[in-house]
């Protein structure tokens, strides 16, 4: 028998239901406010010539170079310039609903990360949140994010559980991880003698869609967006590197292809005599191509650099700095060459010249780049430590990740720098001055010399990684965060972040595009003692425009998200 009671919770839980559904058709009526843009508003910076606070509660920003043009917004230009609100200045936003409004414009042709919009977040305490746009290349072989937008909070929640995503296919090796048109792709290497590489699609859980196999290689290597359209590069890849058996499949890389839907590629055309394409990355509106991983260098040297895609079956030879060119990345307007041979790591200068910034130190194969707070850093073999570049022949060590020998797959991550490693096929997270911290050995294969953490990318909301041998894919969450895995488009764009009493929503044009699982509203208290940041954060400073900054200390329905002025 229903006691009474329980009889008056659930009517009081309907009551409460039907009060948010009104809620949300008539905003004004329940908020009870005459001006939506006024009723909880909390910092109000309109950025179209200076940097004070609108709202009343004087909490104006120190400009640090950002610069003002008629009225088209503030100008943040990637490298130096962002807006400090002192910490006393804050909104105290705590376990606390609150919403998160702002118009950025991006170009269409990038030669820098797009950076972060807004942080508050404490790294020695993972405590605050994080709001932005990824733009990540030299995930060692892959772009793996590009122009997705990402808002998390954190109070140091999770973090070190990995759940197993599945195996795709009967491969050995995920590739890359690439984040396209609302999906996550994985590109594969499959050794037996009658394999060959794929691409596939997550399909949530364990499930993997096969997207096809277009080259007779055993594998598929770097993964690209490039004008809307995903790309992978092939290789041959023998597994002698990764002490496993030599592989049955001989067949030749060096192409690359567009995917077409199904199971459909169109064939980009063989780049010279290589054997394989080791990396792609999208640099000022082209797409490049790393060669140097494995064929025809040995007795070729000069087709083992990088190549520009011109065209179907045209690839503009780019030149070589005389060691491979292996994975490339873009930072700060510049596009980088990382090489397996000698620590290197170089920068290119056009018309096939290069410059030569290292060698890293103490190292002979540079593995991946990413940019964390603002700089860039990167994974090597054989100390498993990043480097941070200070500039030409200038490195600083930022530790050694356990007693591993190599560090491939990076990423930032909901405020903080992961990366992975061989042999133990573990991920660590940096946690400051040389400290890494270990969440987890995800690839624990038996009787193996060699275990790697090959490929990361963000999507979901959540971390990603791939690995060998096993060829699994795992997730890993930290807080909670909400993502929108589509291509952002290039111009003004008005975005939105919402935490409610459980769940964050995220809106790109005044429309939903995530909404995240569940979570407890007290377990998340936002008090990190540090300034807002306005254009930079934990990954890089924001390259772009900003105007009309809002911070609500409510929930936003999306009705009233709609209703929201321009300007």
């Amino acid at each position: 028998m229903t006691s009474p009671t329980s009889a008056l919770f659930r009517q009081r839980r309907a009551f409460t239901f039907l009060c948010f559904c009104l809620a949300d058709l008539f905003p004004v009526a329940f908020t009870g406010s005459e001006s939506l843009a006024d009723d909880g508003l909390a910092a109000h910076w309109k950025l179209t010539a200076d940097v004070q606070d609108s709202s009343g509660d004087n909490r104006h920003a120190i400009n640090h170079g950002v610069t003002f043009d008629g009225g088209e917004g503030a100008a943040f230009d990637g490298r130096h310039s962002w807006l400090e609100v002192p910490a006393n200045q804050v909104p105290a936003l705590g376990s606390r609903p609150f919403t998160i409004s702002v118009e950025v414009k991006t170009e269409a042709e990038l030669d820098d990360a797009l950076g972060d919009i807004l942080s508050w977040y404490d790294p020695s305490t993972r405590n605050g949140f994080n709001f932005g746009l990824l733009n990540y290349s030299g995930v060692t072989s892959s772009q793996s994010n590009w122009r997705n937008v990402f808002f998390g909070i954190d109070t140091a929640q999770g973090g070190d559980a990995w759940i197993d995503c599945g195996r795709p296919g009967n491969n050995w090796m995920i590739n890359s991880l690439t984040v396209f048109d609302g999906d996550l792709y994985a590109a594969t290497w499959e050794p037996g003698e009658n394999e060959r590489g794929h691409v596939y699609r997550y399909a949530g859980g364990q499930k993997w869609v096969d997207c096809g196999a277009p080259s007779p290689a055993n594998g598929l290597k770097g993964l690209a967006v490039f004008n809307g359209r995903l790309y992978v590069g092939s290789e041959l890849y023998d597994g002698g590197g990764s002490s496993l058996p030599l592989s049955g499949n001989k067949s030749h890389g060096g192409n690359v292809y567009r995917y077409e839907g199904g199971t459909e590629w169109t064939d980009c055309g063989k780049i010279a005599d290589v054997r394989s394409i080791s990396g792609l990355t999208v640099y000022q509106g082209k797409l490049y191509a790393g060669t140097g991983t494995t064929g025809a260098w040995r007795d070729k040297p000069r087709t083992r650099g990088m190549y520009r895609f011109d065209g179907i079956g045209k690839w503009t030879d780019c030149g070589c700095p005389g060691l491979r060119v292996t994975h490339v990345g873009v930072h700060n307007g510049d596009l980088f060459g990382l090489s397996y041979d000698a620590g290197g790591f170089f920068r290119y200068q056009g018309d096939k010249e290069w410059e030569r910034l290292g060698p890293v130190p103490d190292t002979t194969q540079v593995y991946s780049m990413m940019t964390y707070e603002g700089g860039l850093h990167v994974g090597t073999w054989p100390t498993g430590s990043v480097f941070r570049f200070d500039g030409p022949q200038k490195w600083s060590h930022i530790g050694q990740l356990g007693e591993e020998k190599e560090v491939m797959a990076v990423s930032v991550y909901n405020g903080k720098f992961y990366a992975g490693t061989l042999p133990l096929g573990a991920v660590f997270r940096y946690d400051g001055d040389s400290k890494w911290t270990s969440t987890g050995q995800l690839d624990q294969t038996p009787n193996v010399r060699y275990r790697r953490a090959w490929s990361m990318a963000v999507f979901d909301g959540k971390l990603f990684c791939g690995v060998l041998p096993s060829g699994h894919i795992h997730s890993l969450e930290a807080g909670k965060a909400v993502s929108y895995d589509k291509q952002l488009q290039p111009g003004w764009r008005h975005l939105t972040a919402v935490r409610d009493q459980s769940h964050l929503r995220l809106y790109v044009d005044r429309q939903l595009v995530s909404e995240s699982d569940e979570f407890d509203s007290a377990a998340f208290d936002l008090k990190p003692d540090r300034p807002l940041k306005i254009g930079f954060g934990q990954h890089d400073y924001f390259n772009g425009r900003m105007r009309d900054l809002r911070i609500y200390n409510r929930a936003l329905t999306s009705q009233q998200i709609r209703d929201l002025s321009s300007r």
